[in-house]
């Protein structure tokens, strides 16, 4: 008779275990967290800065300017029946609010992204540089990962890109409409993300080697969370991703979660269906049906916020612009409305860089604002007053985070403050609940 595990062998393989477990799941992460989910921090772009709350706010209105002229100008040019455009390189949205920290390559060189829900790309700058900005970690150099592989012409992922070329490796080429862009090798590579330690293999990105834009300098590259092929949130194959943004002048990190983790922890969320653009693809459109401010629901047209079957048109939530934007016709009426129901003295607001402010009183701190509601295809998101109005003590200003433009409406991340907000790609909807978001 054979005893095939006697109390010494018993006693070895006790030992194997107890290193080799540890360590495979050191290396992979147990996989199985992966599959279920993984958290990591977001940081304010300006959360390092010293700013005061005006400066947060003019930065904060600068950038989102500038965001909503590129989304603007990449819906007009992919939309365009012009076909000598068709040859030129499509605009994508570039630059964002937000910083999330994650390591590249084996071993791991640190790697700040800026998020990015509005394009689908992940890049970083590399090494050997033909033109490279300052960024505030090192460039990462392939040549010392062991894990590093170029894409070949034929995979799905080279296959995806918008602009590319395929000589002997997949080249790309992305730019932001603002002379912003990134150009460089299409490769895999080991992905670690922040603190969570969760590790992801032969995830596809940019490695680029001529990259340009003074938008990108407070990172070292970006992360798309679009819901085209190339973004992260489509190679990880989880299905789901949520966030819950911190106040502007918070300095606390705000949590992105993945897979299961994502889940909404508040109570009675509320979902709206995700609408889809064919000539837009990667933006999360929503469907916004109307605008209530105080007790009065707005007679704006129906057709004000339609997704227009050229693909101009309707509304797209973006965690990269702050302000808010409405279309021209439906910004006037809720500019009427709050000047109608806010009984302050209306004052320039062009130094902070938003269109509409009031005067308050030397001897007031706080004031009552009208209710703003956004009323979506089965949601309606009652939003805090400090998600649509800022007041800055130093100025006595009081003013309205929302603006015009014309040919996209965009909800920005002020009107995303302490909500959790779920995008479920597996189900095309989108759910929020509040929440307080430093402690998620």
């Amino acid at each position: 008779m054979i005893t095939y595990c006697c109390y010494n062998s018993k006693i070895r393989m006790e030992k194997i275990i107890s290193i080799v477990v540890p360590l495979l799941c050191a290396l992979m992460v147990c996989c199985e967290s992966i599959e279920r989910g993984f958290r990591v921090d977001l940081t304010h772009v300006d959360s390092m800065g010293n700013f005061t709350k005006l400066q947060l706010l003019q930065r904060a209105a600068l950038r989102s300017k500038h965001r909503m002229s590129r989304l603007v100008a990449k819906a007009a040019a992919l939309s365009s029946t012009d076909t000598s455009k068709s040859f030129k390189s499509p605009v994508h949205a570039g630059n964002g609010e937000f910083l999330m920290d994650l390591s590249i390559g084996t071993p791991s060189s640190p790697f700040l992204a800026i998020l990015d829900t509005g394009s689908d790309l992940i890049w970083t700058q590399c090494k050997p540089c033909v033109q490279c900005f300052q960024q505030p970690t090192p460039i990462f150099d392939p040549s010392k990962s062991s894990t590093y592989s170029k894409l070949a012409c034929s995979s799905n992922l080279c296959e995806a890109l918008p602009t590319s070329s395929c000589k002997s490796d997949c080249e790309y080429l992305y730019t932001y409409g603002d002379s912003s862009s990134t150009q460089g090798v299409l490769a895999s590579e080991t992905f670690t993300f922040g603190s969570s330690g969760a590790s992801v293999s032969n995830i596809g990105f940019g490695c680029g080697d001529s990259n340009q834009g003074s938008g990108f300098s407070q990172a070292s590259g970006l992360v798309g969370l679009g819901r085209g092929p190339l973004s992260l949130i489509s190679q990880l194959e989880l299905g789901k991703f949520s966030y819950c943004l911190t106040s502007l002048d918070d300095s606390k990190k705000s949590p992105l979660l993945f897979g299961s983790d994502a889940e909404l922890k508040g109570s009675a969320p509320q979902s709206t269906p995700l609408a889809i653009n064919p000539s837009q693809p990667s933006f999360y459109y929503l469907t916004l049906k109307g605008i209530t401010v105080g007790g009065t629901l707005l007679k704006i047209p129906s057709s004000t916020f339609a997704l227009n079957s050229d693909g101009t048109g309707g509304l797209i939530i973006d965690s990269g612009t702050s302000i808010t934007y409405l279309e021209e016709a439906g910004y006037k009426q809720v500019k009427k409305a709050f000047i109608s129901q806010v009984k302050l003295p209306v004052a320039d607001g062009s130094d902070v860089g938003l269109d509409l402010c009031f005067s308050l009183p030397s001897d007031t701190s706080s004031v009552e604002v009208p209710k703003l509601v956004f009323h979506f295809d089965g949601a309606d998101l009652d939003l805090p007053g400090d998600n649509y109005m800022v007041l800055d003590s130093s100025t006595g200003l009081l003013c309205l985070t929302v603006m015009e433009s014309n040919g996209l409406s965009i909800l920005g991340n002020f009107q995303q403050q302490n909500i959790q907000i779920l995008y479920d790609l597996d189900n095309e909807k989108l759910s929020f609940v509040s929440a307080q978001c430093d402690q998620l």
